[in-house]
């Protein structure tokens, strides 16, 4: 009975959300005194993503190791340190910066007496408590499910236990039988939760397909606002098109994919969408869950990369976008880097290292909604990039068509002769088509 209470007390009820007033102890390990610094930065966002999904930072611990033990994920001598330091400030949670195997948290979660989680685990309640359209929350299901699949043995071990402790032969495999097929309808259980959820998600996208094509057909060019967690991005689809998008100086305010049509300088008319931020060791289950959802940042025709230019890890964390993209395939969409935030920057050489790293830069401030100028221009340069110049003549009686092409194209120049509407414009490749007959001039 004994030991069923203290198997109860270490495992962890973390994927209902963290219990009231739980108080954390960080752990994040390295190797070498040069990987220090990066170790003690990933505690620090270790710690904004603890306390957005509401738990108190007790104490941050960068942890040197040589070598990582398969058991416990950090030496005997290492765990013995950081149990003493967990009793010392009452903490009932432990939270790795790194991803620790199923086996090496049950082990931690016995070696500690309260609940042991990744990095994984805590992204993800955040995603599940910030989620607002039904595909999001569809999605984040979906990653919990699968993260919690191979942490099953957890939950009913005690009643392995018991079967060795029953008396007789005959009592002990009948529990022993009894954990065993209570494992297996978990885990069936699981897998028609799993199936289900994937329909659900299939058909949920087969809709956002349909709105897709739509715009498509309207041949509106799309922009998407990407970038690391916080950078700003939601404030700067505020700012440009005087909308209200939820924004808040936490991680991962945003997690659903917002759109705003936006008429550029010139009166082009493009949507602009607002994605859910990147982070460095984004869980790969998250990758695959919310690949449908930064779909339409793989779908738009250019992709706006907002780069918080005064964080002091700006570099790190320009790298860390590229490499999300690359994972989706989407490394070779037209990018133009938008320095946010220049007006807070301590260090003006990080802008110039910048420049030189990406070729096409700009420089704002979202907040205080200056260097729109240049950003419109740079995203009109884009666009024309994409776009054949020609010169139609439309009778008047197809002003439908003339009202269409002002509409998705860039006008140039427009002028009257008899019936007809003269326009020199610049028209995407699908429109170029639908025009052809009224082409006099390329």
């Amino acid at each position: 009975m004994l030991e069923d209470q203290e198997e109860k007390k270490g495992k962890s009820d973390f994927y209902h959300g963290a219990p009231p007033k739980s108080k954390a102890l960080l752990v994040s390990v390295y190797k070498g005194n040069v990987e220090k610094g990066l170790c003690e930065e990933h505690l620090r966002e270790l710690e904004l993503l603890s306390e957005t999904f509401g738990v108190e930072v007790a104490a941050k611990v960068p942890c040197a190791i040589r070598k990582y033990d398969a058991a416990h994920f950090v030496t005997e001598g290492k765990l013995r340190e950081l149990k003493d330091l967990a009793t010392e400030i009452k903490a009932d949670m432990i939270i790795f910066d790194d991803e620790i195997s199923p086996a090496q948290q049950r082990n931690l979660e016995t070696s500690f007496g309260i609940p042991v989680v990744d990095r994984t685990g805590v992204i993800l309640e955040v995603f599940a408590q910030r989620a607002q359209t039904k595909e999001a929350r569809l999605q984040i299901e979906l990653a919990r499910v699968k993260y919690q699949a191979p942490r099953l043995k957890k939950l009913w071990s005690h009643l392995s236990r018991q079967a060795g402790s029953g008396g007789g032969s005959g009592g002990g495999a009948y529990l022993k039988g009894e954990g065993e097929k209570q494992i297996e309808i978990d885990r069936r259980l699981l897998k028609d939760q799993i199936d289900l959820l994937q329909k659900e998600i299939k058909e949920v996208r087969a809709y956002r397909e349909t709105q897709r094509s739509a715009r498509v057909r309207a041949e509106i060019p799309v922009f998407a606002i990407i970038g690391y967690t916080n950078a700003g991005k939601s404030t700067l689809l505020n700012a440009l098109t005087d909308s209200d998008v939820f924004v808040e100086d936490k991680l991962f305010a945003t997690l659903d994919t917002t759109t705003r049509k936006f008429a550029l300088s010139n009166n082009q008319e493009i949507l602009l969408i607002d994605t859910v931020g990147f982070i460095r060791k984004l869980p790969h289950l998250l990758v695959a869950a919310f690949k449908s959802t930064l779909e339409e940042a793989l779908q738009a025709d250019i992709l706006l990369h907002l780069v918080d230019v005064s964080h002091h890890m700006v570099e790190e964390q320009s790298k860390t976008t590229y490499e999300v993209l690359k994972e989706l395939s989407a490394g070779e969409k037209p990018i133009i880097t938008v320095l946010n935030k220049v007006d807070q920057c301590p260090d003006k050489s990080v802008i110039t290292r910048m420049r030189l790293q990406y070729p096409k830069t700009v420089e704002i401030s979202a907040l205080n909604k200056t260097g729109f100028d240049v950003l419109q221009d740079m995203m009109i340069e884009e666009l024309m990039r994409r776009r054949t110049v020609v010169t139609l003549y439309i009778p008047q009686s197809d002003y439908a068509l003339v009202s269409e092409v002002m509409r998705v194209g860039n006008i140039i120049h427009q002028d009257y002769e008899d019936n007809d509407v003269i326009l020199k414009v610049a028209l995407p490749p699908a429109m170029i088509a639908k025009v052809q007959k009224y082409v006099v001039e390329s």
